[in-house]
């Protein structure tokens, strides 16, 4: 079976969550014997080239992905439509296109649609209004976008029960569930740091990650654990505004500040942490916060209808927090205390989310073992 994977950004020259999902489950279904193709960005140069089984197919050349702190809709439409004359050259079976950043749905769609083949559409976060805070007043258009896109009769994919639930709301009722996962036996495998610190954060440095309320709650905490220490790996666009405000705040020997890391490296600094923060309002899914509870850590995160990793925290694998740095800070201790009981708890809850039992899901769904409902 011929399938196709459409998401312009691509493992490992881009590491989201939703790029090592389709990288995760490529590979594992080439072992199964799939033909897995990916159709993205030509990050790596503008020939084809195998990662690991997966044939990756340069759509065009590398683009800006986003400005400032929005993806680029230049970038979208462009690779949107470059596709279109890409997908045509190839012999499919399957299309699972990755929703956002739309577009390139409408592409899949055409394509499937003439060549009477199979698609399906990933959906990792459902916007609506929150297109207006993303966008102001433009943002209206980005919901239509989003609205046109849950109208292509297609199978549907959602990646969390939040998003599932989002779906229903506009009108989508035959989606099916299969979350992201994690390898779980990698993880298992790495030893802790020589590094340790009491708390660490990881993940792109933007507004909506909320980094500035974990240094403000680090602030609040210092007078009682005057010798608290934080890890906060990653870049992005808030990074010198953060390092600014940890200075200001006198957090210099409490708070340091690393780059994206390889993955091992990172998983080894998180297992010499005693909890994980994430106080993100948006999140689709979360695949640190499953790593961080595989590494035996809880997980603090923030109360919030777009954080879709209060799904994992609510089964038991840490804490909610508001959004303010008082609860946060509370949360924070909270979770140091209480680690050391729950990271046996942390780490099976982690486990049910191993890749290999979601490629097996995914499986059923490619071969049409799991029936959608009728499509009016």
């Amino acid at each position: 079976m011929r399938l196709a994977y459409i998401y312009d950004a691509v493992y490992p020259w881009i590491k989201g969550g939703v790029e090592r999902r389709i990288y995760e489950i490529g590979r594992r279904l080439v072992n199964k014997g799939y033909e897995v193709h990916w159709f993205g960005i030509g990050w790596w140069g503008m020939r084809e080239c195998d990662l690991d089984g997966i044939k990756l197919h340069p759509v065009c050349k590398p683009q800006r992905l986003y400005t400032g702190e929005r993806r680029s809709i230049k970038e979208a439409v462009f690779f949107a439509l470059s596709l279109l004359t890409k997908l045509f050259k190839y012999d499919l079976d399957i299309v699972d296109c990755q929703v956002f950043p739309y577009f390139p749905t409408f592409s899949s769609n055409i394509y499937t649609l003439i060549k009477q083949k199979k698609l399906i559409l990933t959906w990792h976060e459902v916007w609506q209004d929150y297109w207006y805070k993303y966008l102001g007043l433009k943002g209206f258009f980005g919901k239509v976008v989003e609205n046109l896109t849950a109208r292509i009769k297609c199978d549907v994919i959602a990646v969390s029960e939040k998003t599932l639930r989002d779906l229903t709301l506009i009108g989508i009722d035959n989606a099916k569930l299969i979350p992201n996962g994690i390898d779980f036996e990698r993880i298992k495998r790495i030893r802790p740091s020589s590094l340790e610190s009491d708390i660490v954060f990881a993940g792109r440095l933007i507004r909506d990650k909320n980094v500035d309320l974990l240094l403000k709650a680090i602030r609040n905490l210092k007078d009682e654990m005057c010798d608290l220490t934080c890890l906060i790996i990653g870049d992005g666009p808030e990074k010198d505004k953060l390092c600014k405000l940890a200075l200001e705040l006198n957090l210099s020997k409490n708070v340091r500040f690393l780059n994206f890391l390889e993955y091992d490296t990172l998983l080894s600094l998180m297992k010499a942490s005693k909890v994980f923060v994430l106080p993100s309002t948006r999140e689709g899914f979360g695949i640190i916060a499953l790593e961080a509870n595989a590494c035996g850590l809880p997980v603090v995160t923030v109360r919030h209808r777009r954080n879709a990793v209060t799904e994992l925290v609510k089964k038991g694998c840490g804490l909610l927090c508001d959004l303010n740095a008082d609860d946060l800070a509370e949360k924070i201790a909270i979770a140091i205390e209480r680690r050391k009981r729950i990271k046996k708890m942390c780490i099976e809850r982690a486990r049910q989310y191993d890749w290999n039992r979601i490629v097996n899901q995914i499986v059923d769904v490619y071969e049409g073992k799991r029936n959608f409902p009728d499509e009016g």
